[in-house]
């Protein structure tokens, strides 16, 4: 098993545990040291390894952290897998049948450091962006003192870019502290206030980007895939001339699809959703409005170094602030907390609501009602031609959700 790990101060205690567990159990760990999460499934195919797991909590703070697990196809394990892991782990011991006890039958294994894998990594990204010149370009990069701080300058820095970075000095704890793709004010103000040409903000892990246009104006997910999107179409590099999103994709992103003739599928939110959409279909760009963008031309998984370079191919030397790749509608996003997040949403006074609001803004915009996956919230998002009048719709909406579900 290949693991990898971000910044966190945890990363090194975890990444021990987890090998010592393998070798007990009379498998290999091989140690791949600090790397963004899109590594691991370049090295799963590169060396034939049989797992990789990722120690991180993304774009979480340092407290948190996590394992992401990646199949010998270098694509994360199903949910059904998962649910079994976790279920083997709730069980202990007692979860093991018979004969299977951690060393029963087996010889101890072996812990490895894997050599290397930063230089693999960066020569994957070189092979797939061999004809980008980023000579004359100025970047502002900002790390989040993240699994980036080494790769993402080096691999700008090696396709001609002058490059200047902002978080990019973990110490274990500053990780995504007032930095990267989740606090991207920070690279907003930096970008005009430098005379920087562009700049992108990675998230903790490596597998997001948003990007900063000159004037520092952001730009989001939505319009780094719609870029995408028209690029590798005329490239003929978009196999089915289709995208997949998610349900929280502004409706301006549609809308430039429909018009450039490319097909969209919508999917829930979380980029395995994406994957799995793009690989039952045979397509290969897909993402979220977070900075998730998936381009299995290059690896199955988000890649935020992958994704700035992408967007720089797409723009072919041209201005970030002169894309017109999608107009985004204003969007106004309201958490409204409630007892029982399930029933709120489907109550019908609410569902009543969703549908008069939906007729209303038909073919201009859109709403969207959903439980929260984690918390005890309903998320009310609306899409509208006039910020004024997502304002309104949406307060309409959370007035009838407060109402029916109690706050």
């Amino acid at each position: 098993m290949l693991v990898i790990r971000d910044t966190r101060e945890s990363g090194e205690m975890l990444e021990a545990a987890l090998a010592a567990g393998v070798a007990a159990a009379g498998g290999e760990a091989l140690l791949g040291g600090i790397l963004p999460t899109p590594a691991a499934p370049l090295l799963l195919r590169r060396y034939g390894f049989d797992l990789a797991a990722v120690l991180s909590a993304s774009h979480n703070p340092f407290e948190d952290n996590g394992i992401k697990f990646f199949g010998a196809d270098g694509n994360k394990l199903s949910d059904a897998t998962e649910l079994a892991i976790e279920r083997r782990m709730e069980a202990g011991a007692g979860g093991a049948a018979e004969g299977e006890g951690a060393t029963a039958g087996r010889s101890t294994g072996r812990i490895r450091a894997l050599h290397g894998t930063l230089d693999d990594y960066l020569r994957a990204l070189a092979e797939r962006f061999s004809t980008l010149d980023l000579t004359g370009l100025d970047v502002l990069l900002d790390c989040a003192n993240g699994a980036t701080f080494r790769a993402a300058p080096e691999i700008f820095r090696r396709l001609g870019a002058s490059v200047s970075t902002l978080a990019d000095a973990p110490d274990g704890r500053n990780i995504n502290l007032d930095s990267g793709s989740t606090h991207v004010e920070r690279l907003a103000a930096a970008v005009p206030a430098g005379g920087h040409d562009v700049g992108f903000a990675f998230d903790g892990d490596g597998d997001r980007v948003l990007a900063v246009d000159r004037h520092g104006t952001v730009v989001d997910g939505d319009e780094l895939i719609a870029l995408a999107a028209l690029h590798l179409r005329e490239a003929r590099r978009l196999p089915g001339d289709g995208v997949a999103v998610t349900v929280m994709t502004n409706y301006g992103f549609h809308a430039a699809m429909a018009q450039a003739g490319i097909a969209v599928a919508t999917t829930a939110v979380g980029d395995r959703y994406v994957l799995e959409e793009l690989l039952r279909r045979g397509w290969a760009l897909g993402g979220e409005q977070s900075g998730h963008v998936i381009e299995l031309g290059f690896a199955p998984s988000g890649d935020g170094i992958a994704s700035a370079l992408l967007t720089l191919e797409s723009l072919r030397g041209s201005d970030l602030a002169d894309r017109a790749a999608m107009e985004k509608l204003p969007q106004r996003l309201v958490n409204v907390r409630v007892r029982d997040r399930r029933a709120a949403q489907q109550a019908p006074r609410v569902r009543e609501a969703i549908e008069r609001e939906h007729q209303a803004l038909e073919g201009r915009g859109r709403v969207l009602v959903r439980p929260s996956g984690t918390e005890a919230l309903v998320r009310v998002m609306v899409e509208a031609p006039s910020a004024e009048e997502a304002n309104e719709v949406c307060g309409r909406l959370v007035d009838v959700v407060r109402s029916e579900a109690g706050a």
